[in-house]
């Protein structure tokens, strides 16, 4: 099972940085591979269980569920429905933990999945650089780093 790590340090509290990360629905406002995005069904964006709805810029589109949503812990997990990547059984979690010097915030976001043995290495490369190293550096310039 292929996993991917990846993490940063972002330059705000880690208060401020779940702010604009907090909501499921929210990936369009702070993500620059994300056009749009929408809750199946209406249900709330921090409900455990609601499903986000969304369209990348190149034109993909992916659902995925809310597993679990920590505002103690500024974590929340998700599993992946349906996406044009050929991942099965992919769960994520994106953590923020509190850096004291100098008021910042470590951030984490770590995913496993099953996929071909053939496309495992080209999967952890293009999740780890091209969706959550992207995703840090465009917290980073949002953040004021």
């Amino acid at each position: 099972m292929p996993e991917v790590y990846t993490s940063s340090i972002l330059p705000a509290p880690a208060e401020r940085v779940w702010g604009v990360i907090r909501d499921f629905n929210a990936l369009p406002d702070w993500h620059p591979n994300i056009v749009e995005s929408r809750i199946e069904g209406g249900a709330p964006s921090d409900q455990v269980g609601c499903v986000r709805a969304f369209r990348l810029a190149d034109g993909g589109f992916i659902r995925e569920r809310l597993l679990a949503l920590s505002d103690y812990d500024y974590s929340c997990t998700y599993s992946i429905l349906e996406s044009p990547m050929g991942v099965e059984d992919y769960v994520a979690t994106l953590k923020l933990t509190p850096v004291t010097d100098g008021n910042r915030t470590f951030a984490e976001w770590s995913a496993e999945f099953d996929c071909a043995s053939d496309r495992a290495a080209a999967l952890v490369e293009q999740i780890g650089q091209g969706v959550f190293q992207v995703g840090f550096d465009a917290l980073k310039k949002r953040l004021g780093g």
